[in-house]
């Protein structure tokens, strides 16, 4: 106890080097903590970037591919699905909902999605969050759309402004379907997913913007206006893939196998969840770079700690050698340094995990609109914890650096006129 009180008073007495070195293990900490919290809300919100579907289905090709091009809008589908197909397994008494999803245009770069009304009702995001609107309201009439929250933000756009859709995925078009414009009915809040950066239409209306079109060449004089356009014509032929809801999720793997098995088509149907934690693995080269970064900043904050330490222990020579005068022994100096290093070490841990979660707390909702990181715990998790031990044995083992310097040295060395 005396060694604890005399170690409170030492540091205390050298409060400003001490308080520089609590601020770089507590920017230490915090930086690796934060990093991990990233890291690990980073992947739960990839994994989660839609939820609630219990199947992605789509033409026959890869898991990774029809996730790419249905959920991230990246890339096209090989094949589309004849929309018979959708429509008897929208049909069955077991599947709860249905959403068709139609891809192939674009506007000014963003995708355009033809969807219903059901893609409003059931499409979640995140930890099972319904998509809401900031502005206005799903389309009702057949020239509305819904825009995602960046494409607002990017372009400019308000409710009841015009805009032109464009044949084809390319930033730059020069096949546009001018003839029909549309009129922007509501915009979406952010949820820090790809819906954010898509365009939202109905499947009519894709229907009657490809009227009088050939093989994404527009036909001169054949197209029509909407009045002159006859509802049976407004029914989709095809659409690129669909999510499905199930009545009870025992029965997921059973209709999966009835879809891929499906003899009028090959289809192929797929568990988001599973595909989306395949695809995460393919990034586990940035994830392992991310983690390196964070021990090599924890290194440089425990070798600053010890020269630091160092550095102070020249001046504490004479300190030392009164210690010694009065008859402490070499290892109750050693001891002293261990105890003022795991001291400054907890502290140091502490300020930083406060500083964190201080931190999130304050940026949660910024997280979750603007980049889409659902943080699932403000308190360090098991995983954490052992971080955090991590850290505590490395300020262990950096103040048993300047303590054995302290143990070697004499008690002349210390009275000598140099010190």
């Amino acid at each position: 106890m005396n060694l604890f009180r005399l170690a409170f008073k030492s540091l205390w007495s050298r409060r400003f080097t001490v308080l520089l070195i609590v601020a770089t293990i507590a920017i230490s900490t915090a930086l690796l903590l934060g990093m991990e919290k990233v890291r690990q809300s980073a992947r739960a919100s990839f994994t989660s970037t839609v939820s609630g579907v219990d199947l992605l289905v789509g033409a026959r090709s890869g898991p990774i591919p029809l996730l790419l091009y249905s959920v991230f809008r990246i890339g096209n589908a090989t094949n589309n699905i004849t929309w018979e197909s959708y429509q008897e397994f929208a049909n069955r008494s077991d599947v709860k909902w249905a959403i068709p999803l139609s891809l192939g245009d674009s506007h000014r770069g963003y995708r355009v999605l033809g969807t219903n009304q059901d893609y409003f009702n059931h499409y979640r995001v995140g930890n099972k969050r319904k998509l809401a609107f900031a502005a206005g309201k799903p389309f009702n009439e057949l020239l509305e759309v819904v825009i995602g929250a960046e494409v607002a933000k990017s372009l400019q756009y308000g409710l009841g402004q015009s805009l032109i859709i464009s044949h084809g995925i390319g930033s730059t078009s020069f096949a546009d379907h001018d003839d029909k414009p549309f009129t922007i009915s509501g915009i979406l809040k952010p949820t820090g997913t790809p819906v954010d950066r898509t365009i939202h239409v109905s499947l009519a209306a894709i229907e009657a913007i490809h009227l009088g079109w050939e093989q994404g060449v527009k036909i001169p004089g054949a197209q029509r206006s909407i009045n002159r356009i006859r509802p049976k014509e407004l029914e989709p032929k095809a659409i690129t893939a669909f999510m499905v809801g199930l009545e009870s999720r025992i029965r997921v793997f059973k209709l999966q196998r009835v879809i891929n098995e499906y003899k009028q088509e090959p289809l192929l149907a797929i568990l988001p969840g599973v595909a989306l934690q395949e695809l995460w693995g393919f990034m586990s080269v940035a994830e392992k770079a991310l983690w390196l970064v964070s021990l090599f900043v924890v290194l440089a904050g425990f070798l600053g700690m010890v020269a630091v330490s160092l550095a102070g222990l020249n001046e504490r020579r004479r300190e030392i050698a009164v210690y010694r005068a009065v008859g402490a022994s070499r290892q109750n100096i050693y001891a002293l340094l261990i105890i003022e290093a795991i001291i400054l070490t907890i502290i140091g841990i502490g300020l930083g995990v406060i500083i964190v979660t201080i931190g999130l707390l304050a940026s949660q909702g910024l997280l979750e609109t603007r980049f889409g990181l659902y943080v699932t715990s403000l308190w360090p998790t098991l995983s954490e914890l052992k971080m955090l031990l991590g850290l505590f044995i490395a300020g262990l083992l950096s103040g048993m650096v300047p303590a054995f310097v302290a143990y070697r040295n004499s008690l002349a060395d210390g009275l000598s006129a140099k010190a």
